[in-house]
């Protein structure tokens, strides 16, 4: 398997997975700075010219989310996915959470803050997003009392798509009041199989 990334993107979700089902894989860098992502040989693998993709064989797999899930199927027997069906129902509750009502304000705090020319930044929206990251975020410091993981009494593929939204809203500093959710993000990137948080990520890129 090859994992095309680039160090402190959605690529570290990818990477917990492999790393998670202990894959032999081979991790390819996207120069995202450098526009390797809008080449035409990175576009026949995903054309909306983002990271991460997974090959597999024949199979091209874009979406970090999707990754994550893959390997849990593929892999049944590091339980990344859960065998009980309401339990399974529950990681798809959370990843999809995840990625709906998490990651999106995340991405228009990123574009307005810094990836949108300037002249097409606004200020308010940063603002709203930010108040709908934490009402969000409400609920799911909720779900945690009494919780080590999002699901049962082990790591799943919703922990691996959502903690690294943790770390991604710690660095914009969105998890002050939420003690949970801060603990949540130490705990599982003390695991061993953790990768790379993002600030040290782009340091070793």
């Amino acid at each position: 398997m090859k994992l095309y990334g680039f160090a402190g993107t959605r690529s570290q979700r990818a990477l917990w997975g492999l790393k998670e089902v202990d894959a032999d894989f081979e991790f390819v860098s996207v120069n995202l700075l450098e526009g390797e992502h809008r080449r035409p040989e990175y576009l026949r693998l995903n054309p909306a010219g983002k990271v991460p993709v997974l090959v597999d064989g024949d199979r091209v797999i874009p979406e970090s989310a999707a990754i994550v899930l893959y390997l849990a199927d593929k892999y049944p027997g590091k339980r990344l996915m859960p065998t009980d069906l309401d339990e399974r129902a529950q990681v798809y509750r959370w990843t999809l959470f995840a990625v709906t009502e998490l990651e999106q304000p995340l991405w228009r705090i990123t574009r307005h803050s810094f990836l949108y020319p300037p002249e097409k930044r606004l200020a308010a929206d940063i603002e709203l997003a930010r108040e709908d990251f934490r009402n969000m975020a409400t609920v799911l410091e909720k779900h945690l009392e009494g919780r080590e993981f999002l699901v049962g009494n082990r790591l799943s593929a919703a922990d691996c798509v959502t903690v690294y939204l943790m770390d991604w809203a710690n660095e914009v500093q969105l998890l002050d009041g939420f003690p949970r959710l801060q603990a949540y993000l130490e705990r599982l990137y003390a695991r061993p199989e953790a990768p790379q948080r993002i600030a040290e990520a782009r340091k070793a890129a």
